[in-house]
């Protein structure tokens, strides 16, 4: 999702338009385009992943629904590279609407705005969370005190620290029209993601004996099918990066399909590997205790998961300015195209107010959701939800479109339509 800001920043501006593929500037090669895969889908995603595997009833029943899963991930991304591919835009939006008409494309943005909307609200909820660690353990330095007698005060409160943080650093980064720190952050979720996972390996195999849970490796039972699918959502939050596939496709050296189905393979099989092993060690770790947000299992003076609350407290800082950007964008030129059919033209008053009347909207209503909400769960059940649309729904209407525009055998037709369904 970060690198999917940072492509669509450049790509917004032309996503009615259609520039053809193979126009003359620098392209990916294989390890670019593998590599700016992973940026996409490794991020915030992986706090959950280890309380998603208890909810499934074990290693097994996790890891096995993270395989099936996989099939059609992938599946999602080739058909995805195909549709980029006969249609010549290079947005996830620009691509609907070319191959599956205006209307579906409409209902893409509207999907596109709530998503990044919820996404912005999850990264509340996780900077809420890590605040809350961190106040404790501060506490505990100044006073010399345990967190539990750490006095209760509106300035004591985490929501309140979450507050001054929208005032001070988020709204000041998201009003400008452009951003350009977007330029130097996209390493940061990377960074904080393989950080997180080899600290809670590290965790695992240093931990004291008191901490060991005996963990099942296998479910059984009706109810364990139930609580298998339940965690479709987490990683269908986890493994996105549809919406960034087809910048990253529409950027690529070679764009043969073969060879974007390489990518594809690839670049989710080692998301498997990273979160697999976050999940499993996370588990293993806290067993049926663990927490929503792994981060907040681990006690607050654990000075490996202090520092991965810092990146991964910086990197939301400085990502969510480029989630909203994103969003206000697709909500504003609408309003900015009505105002110059009315008026003639949008003046500099108009765009700016508008801008920061968008922007301040924009963080109360996501600052509030974020505030009441329990945990990270929650939020994630519904991105995971608004994902699937991104991941199956809208690729598989994009091949169905497809196959009905281009000249495909009869029999190929039916099986590729059947595979969707």
């Amino acid at each position: 999702m970060e690198e999917l800001a940072r492509e669509s920043i450049s790509l917004l501006a032309s996503a009615s338009a259609k520039p053809p593929l193979d126009v003359a500037e620098p392209r990916l090669g294989s390890m670019g385009a593998i590599f700016i895969m992973l940026k996409s889908a490794l991020g915030a995603g992986l706090l959950n992943f280890p309380w998603a595997f208890e909810r499934a009833g074990g290693i097994h029943s996790a890891v096995t629904v993270e395989l099936i899963s996989l099939v059609f991930l992938v599946s999602g991304l080739i058909i995805l590279g195909y549709s980029s591919s006969i249609s010549g835009q290079c947005t996830y939006q620009a691509v609907v609407k070319e191959v599956c008409g205006p209307a579906i494309g409409q209902l893409c943005e509207i999907c596109f705005v709530f998503n990044l909307f919820m996404i912005s609200v999850a990264f509340l909820v996780i900077v809420d969370d890590q605040l809350e660690k961190l106040c404790g353990s501060l506490y505990e330095v100044v006073t010399g005190l345990p967190e539990s007698e750490m006095p209760h005060h509106f300035y004591t409160d985490q929501r309140f620290g979450l507050v001054l943080l929208c005032v001070i650093l988020i709204l000041p980064l998201s009003i400008p029209k452009e951003i350009s720190i977007q330029k130097y952050i996209s390493v940061l979720g990377t960074l904080a993601a393989t950080y997180l996972t080899i600290a809670i390996i590290i965790k695992y195999h240093t931990r004291p004996a008191v901490l060991v849970h005996i963990t099942p490796l296998y479910s059984s039972g009706i109810s364990s099918w139930a609580s298998m699918f339940s965690v479709i959502p987490t990683i269908c939050f986890g493994f996105q990066c549809h919406e960034a596939s087809i910048a990253i496709y529409s950027s690529m050296e070679n764009q043969r399909l073969s060879h974007w189905v390489f990518i594809s393979v690839v670049s989710m099989i080692f998301c498997l590997v990273i979160y697999s092993l976050t999940g499993v060690y996370g588990y293993m770790t806290f067993g049926k205790d663990v927490k929503a947000d792994i981060l907040m299992s681990y006690t607050g003076d654990d000075m490996l998961m202090l520092i991965a609350r810092l990146l991964f407290g910086i990197s939301i800082i400085t990502i969510y300015p480029i989630i909203l950007l994103l969003g206000r964008s697709v909500i504003q030129d609408p309003l900015l195209v009505w105002r110059r059919q009315h008026n003639g033209e949008v003046t500099v008053e108009f765009e700016s107010r508008s801008r920061y009347i968008l922007t301040g909207l924009w963080i109360t209503i996501t600052l509030l959701i974020a505030m009441f909400v329990p945990d990270i769960s929650k939020v994630i059940s519904v991105i995971g939800g608004i994902s699937a649309f991104f991941i199956f729904i809208f690729p598989g209407l994009c091949l169905m479109f497809a196959m009905q525009s281009e000249p495909v055998p009869c029999k190929t037709r039916l099986e590729k339509t059947s595979f969707i369904c």
